[in-house]
């Protein structure tokens, strides 16, 4: 009897599903076939999962494979990293990969021996002009800028108490200072185009406004965003429904009220104005100061390189985003066709800098996918002094990948305001996980410097990395970027005092791994 009246409502329940597919006008497909259309719908939705778990090759993913997401899962988790059986990747056809030069003798290689694997930069923030609180970053690999409200409070908690172990800096995002940014971790303090966390109620900057956010959190630089890879040029707006009382005091903004975040700044109008923004910060704060900003029209770059060169005034650091880098939410076409991709962008920058002999006054920090070594190895010969990493260290804490960022239903909690969800994510455990990954990538950096021969990523230059160009031939890294002699290297006196900083010898040894291979 019972089966009787589960099928009679199961048959019942079908038949309701017809009725309003072949009554209802706006989806034809529901119209021509009913009840069994919905499985369109239903696969469309799980199309995601099924191509990520079932369908693709280790390598096919985007916009990270299978092989690097376990990858960075494994180094998280102190798990085995290693691969077997060789590369399944097609090394002599596929265009465009990178392959790092060993070197079969060196004169010097890092010092191994402290498996917490530091990796200062080889530049002081803010020293080469005369900064009152400049500093040398105790790590080349760094947290790069997400908000919170963008990301959990879990996922930044997770996230600064993370970078807090490893030694990183956590730049804050645009949003401000919440009490998730509060948990240890040293800050780069981002100034976005609507001043969060520095306006005052018209929503101007307020110089009063970011020395008393500054004044409440270990803020050791700031970063004007000028704008981000994924979404360049583009303002957005933050409904009124979003503003909960919690956003509203640390973004400064009045609570159930839409917010919109122009497109460009109004604290200065053109390169000349920013400079002297930026000198007005510096003398107020005594922080070096810097700009992150995706590549486009190089003009920008050539007139801020232009009225360095007298060097009275000066950015302290420059962020270069790349095209492909990751966001919460963009246009589709913004994402996949608005700013250069990184080495491109990055590239460029740095040779318009070079060709003025001001590469040395400069830290020049990479964003964008580079939190992979081997991504990350390429980024330094090409002159970068640190690197920024944001969906690899999401990744860390739990993201799956599942591309719902811009839904509010992030199934791990990471990129959500859904308490429900958030509770999943346990910021301690996790904040763990994000150390052990930062640490992973200053770990395979040094190793891979040691194969190169050298003691430290910085000294990794163009012609210790070909791109290989399919078919069987291979470029050099200087000559597919326009590279002269001497680009993307230190000077003499930078590259002493990074040598002396790793404590160079002639042997290196790789202990401390975990593996379970045998060769």
């Amino acid at each position: 009897m019972r089966v009787r009246h589960v099928v009679g409502g199961a048959a019942a329940a079908l038949g309701a599903v017809a009725v309003r597919d072949l009554t209802q006008k706006r989806h034809a497909l529901q119209r021509n076939f009913p009840v069994v259309a919905h499985a369109r719908y239903w696969l469309e939705r799980i199309g995601p999962e099924l191509r990520q778990y079932i369908v693709t090759s280790n390598d096919e993913e985007r916009p990270f494979s299978r092989d690097q997401r376990t990858w960075i899962y494994a180094s998280s988790k102190e798990q085995n990293s290693y691969f077997g059986f060789g590369t399944d990747s097609d090394v002599e056809h596929t265009q465009g990969v990178a392959y790092i030069k060993h070197r079969t003798f060196a004169e010097s290689l890092p010092d191994d021996q402290d498996h917490n694997w530091p990796l200062p930069s080889a530049k002081v923030l803010g020293g080469p002009r005369g900064r009152a609180k400049a500093f040398r970053p105790a790590s080349v690999v760094n947290v790069s800028a997400m908000s919170f409200g963008s990301l959990s409070s879990n996922a930044i908690a997770a996230i600064n108490k993370g970078a807090a172990e490893a030694g990183c800096l956590h730049n804050t995002g645009e949003g401000g200072i919440s009490p998730y940014h509060r948990n240890g971790g040293d800050l780069i303090f981002q100034i976005g185009t609507a001043y969060f966390g520095c306006r005052d109620a018209e929503g101007a900057f307020s110089l009063a406004h970011l020395k008393r956010s500054l004044a409440s959190a270990p803020v050791k630089a700031i970063e004007i965003k000028l704008s981000q890879g994924a979404k360049p040029g583009l303002g957005g707006l933050l409904p009124g429904a979003k503003v909960t009382p919690e956003i509203a005091e640390i973004r400064g903004i009045p609570e159930g009220k839409d917010c919109s975040s122009p497109s460009r700044h109004t604290a200065f109008r053109d390169v000349d104005s920013m400079l002297d923004f930026v000198e007005l910060l510096a003398a107020e704060t005594g922080l070096p100061v810097g700009i992150k900003s995706a590549v486009g029209d190089m003009s920008f770059w050539e007139e801020l390189a232009a009225l360095m060169v007298p060097r009275e005034r000066g950015v302290d650091f420059i962020t270069v985003d790349g095209g492909e880098g990751g966001t919460g939410a963009a246009p589709l076409i913004f994402s996949d066709a608005v700013a250069l991709p990184y080495r491109m962008g990055f590239s460029r920058v740095y040779g318009t800098f070079a060709e003025a002999g001001l590469t040395d006054d400069i830290t020049f920090i990479g964003s964008a996918k580079l939190g992979l070594p081997d991504n990350g190895v390429v980024a330094f010969a090409l002159g970068a002094d640190m690197i920024n990493v944001a969906r690899e260290v999401m990744l860390s804490i739990g993201c799956i990948q599942a591309q719902k960022c811009h839904t509010d239903r992030c199934p791990t909690g990471v990129a959500t305001q859904s308490p429900w969800l958030v509770r999943g994510l346990d910021p301690n455990l996790k904040a763990s996980r994000a150390a052990v990954y930062l640490r992973t990538v200053r770990k395979e950096l040094t190793r891979v410097s040691a194969a190169v021969g050298v003691p430290h990523p910085s000294l990794i230059t163009c012609s210790d990395v070909d791109i290989f160009n399919g078919d069987y031939e291979a470029r050099s890294l200087s000559s597919v970027y326009g590279y002269k002699d001497g680009w993307g290297e230190l000077g003499p006196q930078l590259r002493d005092e990074v040598t002396r900083l790793m404590h160079p010898h002639h042997d290196f040894d790789e202990k401390g791994d975990e593996t379970t291979g045998t060769t």
